[in-house]
């Protein structure tokens, strides 16, 4: 069937005058805006540092940057954890011209060494517990001539001495020279197959995509909270808790641990949040655990209300009237039950919720919009600066990533794979000729690898990545990631989930147990004290993740259900074989790790 033009194109609008030239302008702007108020800061206060000091001190840093030889386009590696160094150091370095970038903390001697010798970088800053790693990948790093440690020894230099070596410069006449199309940043993406490319990122970029996605948050002038949790490896925490709070001028708050952010919630009571789906499924498997633990006089209320709740969403998302009755018992609800919900997540201050790097399940969505936080999801690539299209917060389509952001215009390809184009595309990949001429076409669109679907209001729909889609042996094309993503949403006890199915007669699926959730399945069902690898082979455990497989199949076409799965008696960690530092499957090498398992459930 012929798409027709609404079908196969939707533009987010032209874009305005670009904040700022550079991002150290728009930095000095929120200085002389905000000046004494709190930018940094740790959740126990600790450690917090007003605008005013942030700019003395990245102006410090610079002057010993300086020093050691930084200057326009040199590029400085930072591999440290989420803590307050962070963003004055990445100024710092972008206040001389110069391109940070940030190595991943789960990176291998042998993957720092390929990213610092491709970006040719001179100086290192690095946390001292990663300063081993840094030093067996220094052995071939010729060129590397600084180490410098933050938080302690064994460098060639700390932290503090740099900061005494020109206490009094001002990069001012340099940054008045930088342009809009001199390099900001380069994101090594974390890659599911081969080696990680370097995403080049201009002060252009980052400038049209804060510009096109302030439509989309509406932040106050004054007094914005967030956490920086993520990797500042990755485009997302990058993007949504350095850049946006400084260019825009909000307090971020240090979360040191990713796993302890349900604690950095209640703390902090942010004004925006964005998480990957693995935190909100987690979040939602919480509550609902709770719920069921519940006497039923106070579990049967809750849960009629959270039905009602959600029988509003979707009355709403058909675009179909809402009953006044209906109406008015969720509104009961949310003032007597939904409120503390949000409260007690600490997600009762936001103005603005946001998911994204993953399909996310609509059972999780509706759940979350039913107690009353509009998580929208969002869609984008390190190579479009992290944001190509969002839900706009008043017309949140579930299911969707959204319409394009201001800026931005999509286009769909004969075979459905989404071409971006706009002022956040990268200019190209550092060092990578070739790649940057196979990733546009002769008309300067990116051509993202996502298949793709646009209704008619312009919201597009992501299928699958290009290359993952799972063809059958009878020619029927399948998401993977679709399917992963419903068995996930139906049971907490299943941390990961691969499909496999590719040439294949039918579909099975390799299942890793939830490490937080298994403990407390084990011991609601007798089996306390056991392992993930005894759990793994326990028959109630198997018989649970059948359940959850029964209820995913019967969503699902017949040849898109599992026939056969396998719980593997592991753990899928981050950055380790099976998953990408931003919890994406490596499927080939999961193929390839996994062949014995995998050929064993086609066995007759």
């Amino acid at each position: 069937m012929e798409l027709t033009t609404a079908e196969r194109h939707a533009s987010g609008g032209e874009l305005g005058e670009l904040p700022a030239p550079n991002l150290i302008k728009a930095f000095y702007a929120t200085v002389e805006k905000l000046g004494d108020d709190a930018a940094i800061r740790t959740e126990d206060d600790s450690h917090s540092i007003s605008w005013n000091e942030l700019r003395e001190r990245v102006h410090r840093i610079a002057g010993g940057l300086v020093k050691l030889g930084v200057g326009k386009c040199d590029t400085v590696a930072l591999l440290l954890n989420n803590r307050p160094e962070f963003i004055p150091c990445d100024l710092a370095t972008v206040a001389l011209g110069g391109i940070p970038f940030s190595i991943y903390q789960t990176s291998s001697p042998e993957q720092i060494q390929y990213v610092v010798s491709d970006a040719g970088s001179k100086v290192a800053i690095v946390e001292e517990m990663f300063l081993e790693q840094l030093n067996k990948a220094r052995k071939d790093l010729p060129e590397l001539e600084h180490v410098i440690v933050v938080d302690g020894e064994g460098g060639d230099h700390t932290l503090a001495e740099v900061e005494r070596m020109d206490p009094g410069f001002d990069p001012a006449p340099i940054v008045d020279e930088l342009l809009p199309d001199d390099m900001l940043t380069l994101i090594y993406t974390s890659g599911t197959t081969g080696p990680p490319k370097g995403v080049q990122l201009t002060h252009r970029n980052l400038m049209g995509l804060v510009g096109g996605f302030e439509e989309m948050l509406d932040l106050p002038e004054r007094g914005a909270k967030l956490i920086s949790w993520l990797p500042a490896a990755h485009i997302a925490e990058r993007g949504a808790h350095y850049y946006l709070p400084v260019i825009r001028g909000a307090t971020v708050t240090i979360c040191p641990d990713p796993r302890k952010i349900g604690e950095s919630l209640a703390a902090v009571r942010p004004t925006w949040f964005f998480a990957v789906p693995r935190v909100w499924e987690k979040m939602k498997a919480g509550l609902e655990a709770k719920l069921g633990a519940l006497p039923d006089e106070h579990r049967q209320p809750m849960a009629k209300a959270l039905e009602a709740a959600m029988q509003k969403v979707r009355l709403e998302q058909a675009g179909e009237p809402v009953p006044k009755e209906l109406a008015a018992a969720v509104a009961e609800a949310d003032e007597q039950i939904f409120s503390n919900l949000r409260k007690a997540l600490g997600l009762d201050e936001i103005v603005g919720a946001n998911v994204g790097a993953a399909p996310t399940p609509v059972e999780v969505l509706e759940f979350f919009h039913a107690i009353g936080i509009p998580v929208a999801e969002l869609w984008g690539m390190s190579e479009t600066c992290g944001v190509a299209t969002c839900n706009p917060p008043e017309k949140v389509k579930l299911g969707s990533v959204g319409p394009p952001v201001q800026g931005i215009e999509i286009r769909l390809a004969e075979d459905g794979e989404v071409m971006v184009k706009g002022p956040s595309v990268m200019p190209g990949y550092r060092n990578l000729p070739d790649k940057t001429a196979e990733t546009f076409d002769d008309e300067g669109w990116l051509l993202t690898g996502d298949i793709g679907a646009l209704d008619p209001d312009g919201y597009l729909r992501i299928v699958d990545r290009k290359k993952e889609l799972i063809i059958n042996a009878a020619g029927k094309n399948m998401s993977p990631a679709n399917i992963e993503s419903h068995l996930k949403s139906a049971s907490p006890l299943i941390g990961q989930a691969a499909a496999i199915g590719d040439r294949r007669p039918y579909n099975v699926a390799l299942i890793v147990l939830d490490p937080d959730f298994a403990p407390v399945w084990a011991e609601q069902n007798g089996l306390e004290g056991k392992s993930i690898e005894e759990l793994a082979g326990e028959e109630a455990t198997v018989q649970a993740v059948q359940a959850a497989i029964d209820e995913t199949n019967a969503k699902m076409a017949r040849v898109e259900q599992i026939k056969r799965f396998k719980i593997l008696p592991t753990e899928w960690l981050p950055g380790g074989h099976e998953l990408t530092p931003t919890m994406k499957l490596k499927r080939k090498p999961i193929s390839e790790k996994y062949t014995e398992e995998i050929e064993a459930l086609y066995a007759d």
